[in-house]
């Protein structure tokens, strides 16, 4: 039974870096490590290898937030914690990664500063917005969730050689600002990173673009 006094004790903080041998935090942790190869080879405008560092961000984002939810045992801190530390992983991740993928694509040219700009203003306010009010209704998002915008920026550079380098930063721009206006727009999309279903397809299609991308490379 719970009592008024467990509530706080469930709560007390543990030692910081005790919090790096929590699994889903592990797979955060690894999904951030993700991120970085990715923004590496993006500066280095090695982008088949950035989109591989894309994707895999978000399969382990999806699935550090499967395993907490199988996981029993983790006190209301280690929620807390994990919660906070997505939140962050996910503005570097689905926030400054797109926006330095537009602007090195672009060769920095300062026209596409005000569109980056709008990008990540619409993803803070996006995330800032569901850490604080959640889902609507439970079980959907208000605005498109913005690790979607990674999923489908990588689909989008399946067709880079279709274009001029001239023509598909302009594409990339353009669908920036589509994805952001989503983002912070009132539709209803569903949580699909909750389903497990959906982790699976999420795995295929992961272990997919590594092959593509992967044989690019080559």
């Amino acid at each position: 039974m719970t009592t008024e006094n467990s509530a706080p004790e469930e709560l007390k903080p543990k030692p910081i870096l005790s919090y790096i041998g929590d699994l889903p935090n592990i797979c955060s942790l690894a999904g951030l490590g993700c991120t970085l190869l990715a923004i590496y080879f993006i500066i280095l405008e090695v982008y088949s290898a950035a989109m591989i560092g894309m994707i895999w961000a978000v399969a382990f984002d999806w699935a550090d937030g499967l395993i907490a939810r199988r996981m029993k045992g983790r006190t209301g801190a280690d929620r807390m914690f994990g919660g906070q530390l997505d939140l962050l992983i996910d503005i570097v991740s689905y926030g400054v990664t797109p926006a330095i993928l537009v602007l090195s694509y672009g060769e920095f040219d300062p026209i596409f500063l005000p569109v980056v700009f709008a990008m990540l203003i619409a993803g803070v306010i996006r995330l800032s917005y569901f850490s604080t009010f959640g889902l609507a209704d439970g079980s959907k998002y208000t605005g498109l969730a913005i690790d979607n915008n990674s999923i489908f920026l990588v689909f989008i550079f399946l067709f880079e050689s279709l274009f001029s380098a001239q023509v598909f930063s302009i594409v990339l721009g353009i669908t920036g600002l589509g994805l952001a206006a989503l983002n912070v727009s009132q539709i209803k999309t569903p949580k699909l990173s909750g389903n497990p279903v959906n982790v699976f397809l999420l795995a295929a299609y992961t272990l997919g673009i590594t092959a593509i991308y992967g044989w690019m490379l080559l």
